[in-house]
């Protein structure tokens, strides 16, 4: 098995769920006791987070650069960034190494793709939901991506920041997503992204009246799934 690098800590709720479905993954592909050969680097989210919101992307990218760099050296295969949203830096983190970076959104579109689905809402932080870095690629990839309304944007991101990154998982905010979702389901899309890697932990697939799709599982799956490629 070749070893995937993490890129994590964007939260470190999130990159938890990462560690536990790459085994998964792994002891269900191969069996018995096997579990996935990986290496995490954890940044400090706070100051990625500050970064965020203050626009200076250049250098939260250089912060992932650099964590790329080390697993590089500490010998990964590919490399994963373990959230949606610093996926505005990926061409940058993609440059700095040699070895391959498995992109988020593209595990995501062979997923809907592969589902039959082409009109998808997004659910995510405002900068995913709103900027093209994402939304773009998806496009790009032959999807169609409706975002919620102003109001229900905000709902979203406020709920990912306050609660899910730091562990707090609500009833009501699971009501108020769902209400998000149905208003998506009802300007005609046929699933939903769940594009941010908390929202896992919020919404599961008996929550929504359509598909959904966990980006954080299907990236560790297309991880898996490259790790174990024989060619």
């Amino acid at each position: 098995m070749k070893t995937i690098g993490l890129i994590g800590g964007m939260s470190w709720e999130s990159t938890a769920e990462y560690y536990r479905l790459l085994n998964e993954f792994t002891r269900d592909r191969l069996g018995g006791l096997h579990s996935a050969q990986c290496v995490i680097y954890s940044v400090d989210f706070a100051e990625i987070e500050q970064l965020q919101v203050q626009g200076r992307w250049a250098e939260a990218g250089e912060i992932l650069a650099d964590a790329a760099k080390s697993l590089e050296a500490a010998g990964v295969d590919l490399v994963l960034i373990c959230t949606n949203t610093m996926h505005k830096v990926a061409d940058v983190v993609a440059a700095a190494v040699s070895v391959p970076l498995l992109h988020l959104a593209d595990a995501t579109a062979r997923a809907v793709r592969a589902s039959g689905l082409r009109r998808v809402g997004l659910l995510g932080t405002a900068f995913t939901m709103e900027q093209d870095f994402y939304r773009g690629r998806l496009d790009a990839a032959g999807l169609d991506v409706r975002v919620p309304n102003a109001e229900g944007r905000s709902l979203v991101h406020r709920v990912i920041y306050e609660e899910l990154c730091v562990g707090i998982v609500r009833d009501d905010s699971r009501v108020a997503y769902q209400k998000v979702i149905d208003g998506l389901v009802a300007e005609g899309a046929e699933g939903v992204i769940l594009g941010c890697t908390e929202i896992e932990l919020l919404i599961r697939p008996e929550d929504s009246p359509v598909p959904v799709f966990p980006t954080a599982r299907l990236h560790a799956e297309a991880a898996v799934a490259q790790a174990l490629r024989r060619v």
